[in-house]
């Protein structure tokens, strides 16, 4: 109704002469003693409709308004592989070992076409792509500017060419010119970052490769250098970086924060203290980077747990002192350093969040995660420890996150094993929640993260939750999310063995050999167990045979995989399962392997099957039972020829043989 008379407002404002025109040609001039006050009231309805009118101002919408639109209108399908290996459906990894052979050859193709595409760029020049992606382009690795110059210092360290950055800033040097400070810092940070090593470059084997690891050089021939090959390297002495800062006439904060870093990040803890000092020595102050390393290099350098909280308290006074603003790193940094403080880092790391709220710095995950690491510890009292998940989830609730540390990515999964190991479903519930608000599902971590966050949620699903709970996550989990391990199929089978559901077995012996766990021995004597222990309904029975005939296909090792060996539970248990749905001459097929495998059925398995002889009539089979019972030298032989000769219309053949069998089991005296 507003917007309607707004609109009628600004008709009358714009159009009242043609309406006073229309009034008087309609009523004519007999009407028109009154038309001066119609049109003073014209005039006075325009001037208040266009003190009204509110303009609104113009939406601007992001580029990826409309793709965000469309997203939002699709869901997961639960049924669906993930969506990084959707390109070639018959490609689609089914179980975890075939994803793990398509991630590396995913990755060994990324990293030769990577090989190809910088070794040989001129072949690679032509832009074909619409639109234009720079990122998906070929990298410019070769060195362009070959003079001596600041310009092809910083060539040097924008391609991340340690080694070449060094001799070109010692060429300078030489030469007599003199670098700037910005590009000093920058070289100093290449240098620190990768421990005076040029970087790991995806550019095939390298024939001879150098790992030095507690003073030791090691020649490793053949084999591809990997970036986690150089973050295990340890910080030398009088190295390159030490060397250009010892070089250098003025020393900065900047100068000095490259340094200690790199130091901590390679395990010169102590070093890095002393070059602190020698800052200290200077005059300087220290920016937020430089401390926030020294705390977590603190529990390095001490032994004691009281002696590391004081070199911790030290750092903090002397942060104060020095008037430095601290960040969410640097809370996160004391956490993670009162991981290694024993019993005193419960109070301290409850104190620690509350001074992050009394500075107005939100937690990250990281942050809770380490508070889990310090109160989850085995041994102490659960109760706590659950209370304390409770409050962080309360604290959580309802909240998106970005990545804002690196350990970001490790919280929901140390929440969930909190959950697992004291059995708390509801709170399992509320981290599940967490994780699928927003985009929080990102922080999960890689697809091996993600793995054992859902595995051990359906493990505490398959403990606490009813089986038809458990049956949907099952269906909305596997295998759009993860593959199950041997581990959560099997707690699957206990969920329905607890929730007498056995009925579902044939269904998940299905999943199980899509999934590939058809060769765990293990898992498929369990199956057999579940299916044999109890009798069932005849459609149940029949049901489970033909599961039974399955199982045997695999142990016949089809598919071209080898057979996975026999043992006597499982031979007797598929016997059993075919003797109650009446397939005599399958049964008999398994009786025949326990002899062909070396191994020995139970006697009562023999008298089933005679029982089974018995209501088919089938008096040959009996007799060739009776036989077999005879060759394994069973203790129930005799009872068995005394029950067929008895219960069965026998020829005099097979009397007589039976009879031979007997004397044999009881020769005479």
């Amino acid at each position: 109704m507003a917007a309607s008379g707004m609109h009628v407002g600004q008709y009358v404002h714009k159009n009242w002469r043609v309406l006073l025109t229309n009034l008087e040609q309609l009523w004519g001039k007999r009407t028109f003693v009154g038309i001066s006050a119609v049109r003073q009231q014209a005039v006075g309805a325009a001037k208040e409709s266009t003190e009204q009118i509110i303009i609104p101002r113009k939406k601007v919408w992001s580029s990826e308004a409309v793709l965000e639109t469309l997203a939002s209108t699709v869901h997961r399908d639960p049924t669906a592989y993930p969506y990084q290996f959707q390109d070639d459906p018959y490609l689609s990894p089914r179980n975890f070992a075939e994803f793990k052979l398509y991630s590396l050859s995913q990755e060994s193709g990324r990293s030769a076409a990577k090989y190809f595409i910088n070794s040989y760029p001129k072949f690679f020049t032509k832009d074909f792509a619409e639109p234009h992606i720079p990122c998906l382009m070929p990298d410019t690795i070769s060195l362009s500017i070959d003079e001596v110059s600041e310009e092809a210092l910083k060539e040097r360290i924008t391609l991340r060419k340690v080694k070449a950055a060094v001799d070109m800033y010692d060429q300078l040097l030489q030469a007599g010119t003199s670098v700037s400070m910005e590009t000093t810092h920058d070289l100093l940070d290449l240098i620190c970052l990768f421990c005076d090593r040029d970087p790991a470059q995806e550019e095939g084997p390298q024939t001879e490769d150098m790992e030095e690891s507690g003073g030791e050089v090691r020649k490793r021939k053949g084999r591809f250098r990997r970036s986690s090959d150089f973050l295990r390297l340890t910080w030398r002495d009088q190295n390159n970086a030490e060397r250009i800062f010892n070089l250098l006439p003025e020393k900065d904060a900047r100068c000095y924060s490259a340094l200690i870093r790199g130091m901590v990040k390679h395990g010169a803890y102590a070093k890095a203290f002393s070059v602190y000092t020698d800052l200290l020595n200077n005059r300087l102050t220290a920016d937020v980077h430089i401390f926030n390393a020294l705390l977590l290099a603190a529990p390095e350098v001490r032994d004691k747990y009281i002696e590391r909280w004081d070199l911790i308290t030290e750092i903090l006074n002397q942060m104060s002192q020095q008037k430095v603003q601290p960040n969410l790193q640097t809370f996160n940094s004391i956490l993670k350093a009162l991981r290694r403080c024993g019993s005193l880092a419960k109070t301290l790391a409850l104190q620690t969040l509350n001074e992050m709220k009394s500075l107005r710095i939100v937690p990250s995950l990281a942050s809770f995660d380490h508070v889990l690491a310090i109160f989850y510890k085995p041994g102490m009292s659960g109760q706590v420890k659950a209370n304390i998940l409770q409050e962080i989830m309360s604290e959580l609730e309802g909240k998106r996150f970005t990545c804002q540390d690196p350990n970001d990515v490790l919280f929901f999964s140390s929440a969930m094993r909190v959950c697992l190991d004291y059995k708390d479903l509801d709170l399992g519930y509320k981290v599940q929640r967490l994780v699928e608000v927003g985009e929080n599902w990102r922080l999960l971590g890689d697809y091996y993260q993600q793995k054992i966050y859902y595995s051990r949620f359906f493990n505490l699903l398959c403990m606490m939750e009813h089986i038809d709970v458990v049956l949907k996550w099952y269906r909305e989990l596997i295998p759009s999310l993860f593959y199950p391990r041997y581990e959560d199929m099997r707690d699957l089978l206990q969920a329905l063995d607890t929730d007498s559901r056995l009925d579902m077995l044939p269904a998940i012996w299905k999943d199980i050999r899509t999934l590939g766990q058809d060769n765990k021995s293990e898992l498929i004597e369990e199956l057999l167990t579940l299916m044999a222990r109890d009798k069932h309904t005849p459609e149940v029975q029949e049901s489970f045979a033909a599961c039974a005939l399955d199982v045997k296909s695999v142990f016949e090792g089809d598919r071209g995989r080898p057979n996975v060996e026999w043992s006597t539970p499982t031979l007797t248990h598929i016997t059993c399962l075919l003797l109650r749905a009446n397939k005599i001459q399958e049964a008999w097929e398994m009786m025949l392997l326990f002899k062909s495998n070396n191994r020995v059925p139970s006697d009562e398995l023999f008298e089933d099957f005679l029982c089974v002889c018995r209501r088919e009539g089938s008096a040959q089979r009996a007799v060739e039972l009776v036989q077999l019972s005879a060759a394994f030298c069973l203790q129930s032989t005799p009872s068995l020829v005394k029950r067929t000769l008895a219960d069965f219309d026998l020829s005099e053949e097979q009397r007589a043989s039976l009879s031979e069998l007997e004397t044999v089991a009881h020769p005479a005296d």
